[in-house]
């Protein structure tokens, strides 16, 4: 594959539109564009959950969860493209699958706290969400393969479970809701 950026500051967006993957301009601020966004923002924030101190099988999952997330990026940037299957949403399946296991049963809600390592990876579920959000939110105005939407939703409940795997990781637990605490 050769160059696909000669610089870096091409001044096309300064009217406010962007180009996509098949040549066509849209406004920075579409539908399309904002689920891209969300997208690359949750994969920047997966980047920094790959900073912190975790299991070498779940860093290789999420660095190839990245990879996942930079080809739903492409999907959403070319209209009519695709390139997240179903065997992307089962792989999520198995590694929900996995995980779960190693688990107890939730009797509580937890709050997204504990280690370093689980709040963020609580940070990067709450863009998943957000992502999938605009993900549906698209699909409502333009076609789109359904697999995305599917990805993204495992996606956010596979953070979830990866962020109580991440506390038990670090030595901790699960940081419980107290709903019968004193307030205020």
């Amino acid at each position: 594959m050769g160059n696909r950026l000669s610089k870096i500051a091409t001044r096309t967006g300064d009217g406010g539109t962007t180009g996509l993957g098949d040549g066509s301009r849209t406004d920075k601020d579409s539908v399309r564009i904002i689920a891209i966004g969300d997208v690359d923002e949750l994969n920047s924030h997966l980047g920094l959950l790959l900073c912190e101190d975790m299991p070498d099988d779940m860093r290789d999952e999420l660095v190839t969860i990245q990879h996942d997330l930079f080809d739903l990026g492409g999907e959403l940037c070319i209209p009519g493209y695709q390139m997240i299957k179903e065997a992307h949403v089962e792989r999520l399946d198995a590694l929900l699958a996995k995980y779960n296991a190693t688990l107890p049963a939730l009797t509580e809600f937890i709050l997204p706290a504990g280690s370093r390592a689980a709040s963020q990876a609580h940070i990067c579920r709450t863009v998943c969400r957000r992502a999938e959000r605009s993900i549906v939110t698209l699909g409502k105005a333009e076609t789109i393969h359904e697999h995305p939407r599917q990805y993204v939703n495992r996606l956010s409940d596979l953070l979830f479970v990866l962020a109580r795997v991440l506390n038990r990781h670090a030595g901790g637990s699960d940081v419980l809701w107290q709903h019968e605490r004193k307030r205020g």
